[in-house]
């Protein structure tokens, strides 16, 4: 299947082939170098289109628009934090764990088209990861050129709003448009409409930690009012408090059973106040205290008796 440029790889399969590859090969950075090689016209349609933009920031408006027509499954969004701009992407289904290689892969070469396409000395204020510290962080650095931070809630640029709006070039809208309705095509013959669940618990997990999570920013950005969000969720049977705790508590036992991980920084990416807050919630969701469910999923993680607690 690898072998055929017009085949689509299953997510699920795609990950762990790319978790199994840097194993196989001894390369742990496997996924930043490939990243290195990106070119625009190695991604079709959307690389293409990427490169039209007039500015970074639309081009990764556009990127997060049809992030679909690359990969089914993720999740991406663009949004304004301040006077940052904060362009964000995760893999959707949390058992799809370990998925390092995907991420570094993703944002190393979207750094490698805004520079290819944009500015060569181009880089982001802060680049944020979910996973854990792991293979050469001094490398990651050093293709960013900016602070790299782990253990985050996404996987995510953050950059100046005034840098990503400067202009570098005259559109072509008679080809970009094209390009956008050749790439909605695709994606309209691959997939189904989201459930508005599905959609508010995507932005849940791009904004957790980022921006606040309420019924009138969520409606805002949906394009809808307040009420009409609260009786679509209704309608399907839950409600934005529903999927937040099902975003956290599913998210909490991700990050718990990572090797080294600590409750404080746990709570933090989960976008609690304080490590009491998070602990209470987990407790009542669980039946079991954090530092209890993380000794035990290690402890099946590796086979061992289990590591005295980080915290």
């Amino acid at each position: 299947m690898v072998t055929d440029p017009y085949s689509r790889l299953p997510l699920a399969q795609y990950v762990r082939l790319f978790e199994s590859a840097a194993d196989d090969l001894a390369e742990p950075n496997l996924g930043i170098k490939l990243g290195l090689k990106i070119r625009p016209a190695d991604i079709g349609p959307m690389g293409v289109l990427f490169s039209l933009s007039p500015t970074v920031r639309v081009g990764f408006e556009r990127l997060s628009t049809y992030v679909k027509a690359l990969q089914g499954g993720t999740q991406s969004t663009l949004f304004e934090v301040g006077e940052d701009l904060v362009w964000s992407y995760r893999i959707a289904d949390a058992a799809l764990w370990p998925r390092r290689q995907d991420a570094e892969y993703t944002l190393v070469a979207n750094c490698q088209l805004v520079r290819s396409c944009f500015a060569q000395d181009w880089r982001p204020v802060e680049v944020h990861f979910e996973h854990a510290e792991e293979g050469d962080a001094a490398l990651l650095q050093r293709v960013f050129r900016a602070p790299v931070l782990f253990r985050q809630s996404g996987n995510r640029f953050v950059m100046r709003r005034d840098d990503a709006s400067r202009i570098h070039r005259t559109e072509d809208r008679g080809l970009t448009t094209i390009l956008e309705h050749h790439i909605a095509d695709l994606i309209g013959q691959e997939y189904a409409e989201e459930t508005i669940a599905e959609q508010v618990l995507a932005l849940i997990g791009l904004y957790l930690g980022q921006k606040p999570i309420t019924v009138e920013t969520l409606a805002r950005d949906l394009r809808m009012s307040s009420r009409n969000l609260q009786r679509r969720l209704a309608e399907e049977n839950t409600s934005l408090r529903d999927l937040l705790t099902q975003h956290r508590q599913q998210m909490a036992q991700v990050y718990l059973s990572q090797k080294g991980a600590r409750i404080s920084e746990v709570a933090s990416a989960l976008g609690y106040s304080d490590e009491t807050a998070f602990w209470r919630a987990f407790r009542r969701w669980t039946g079991v205290e954090p530092s209890a469910f993380r000794r035990d999923a290690q402890r099946d993680a590796d086979g061992t008796a289990g590591e005295a607690d980080p915290d």
